[in-house]
C-alpha cells in the first residue's frame, strides 16, 4: 500500500517536472530576443522590390501598407503573426521561402516592423 503511494506520487512529481520543463522550454526567454522594428525596416529591403509599403500598389506582390489591420491575407488565412511567419517561411505564388534565408531574429524584426505599418 504504500509503496503504491510512493509510486503514485513518484508519477505526479516526475509528470509535473516533466510538463514544467517543456513550458519552460517552448517559452520566449524574458527580455531575450526582443523583436526590433527598426532592424526589421532593414531586413525588409529585400522585400521592397516585390512589396509596397507606401501606397496599395501591388508589385510583384501584394502591398503590406497596413498589413496586421486587415482581416486576411492574400492567401485567405487571418492575419496574425504565425500566418504571417509562415508565409515569410514557406513563400508561394512567386515569393521564394524565406525559411533559410533569414535567421529567427531577421523574421521577428521583420514582423515587428510590418507592424507598424
Amino acid at each position: 500500500m504504500v509503496r503504491q503511494k510512493f509510486f503514485a506520487v513518484s508519477s505526479v512529481i516526475v509528470g509535473t517536472a516533466l510538463a514544467l520543463s517543456l513550458t519552460l522550454t517552448a517559452a520566449p526567454k524574458a527580455g531575450a530576443g526582443k523583436a526590433d522594428a527598426a532592424k526589421g525596416k532593414e531586413a525588409f529591403e529585400q522585400c521592397a522590390i516585390c512589396h509596397n509599403v507606401d501606397n496599395d500598389e501591388k508589385k510583384m506582390g501584394p502591398s503590406l501598407k497596413g498589413l496586421f489591420k486587415r482581416k486576411t491575407l492574400a492567401n485567405g488565412k487571418p492575419v496574425n503573426d504565425a500566418n504571417v511567419l509562415a508565409q515569410i517561411n514557406a513563400g508561394g505564388n512567386g515569393m521564394p521561402a524565406y525559411s533559410d534565408m533569414l535567421s529567427a531574429d531577421d523574421k521577428a524584426n521583420l514582423i515587428a516592423y510590418l507592424h507598424t505599418l
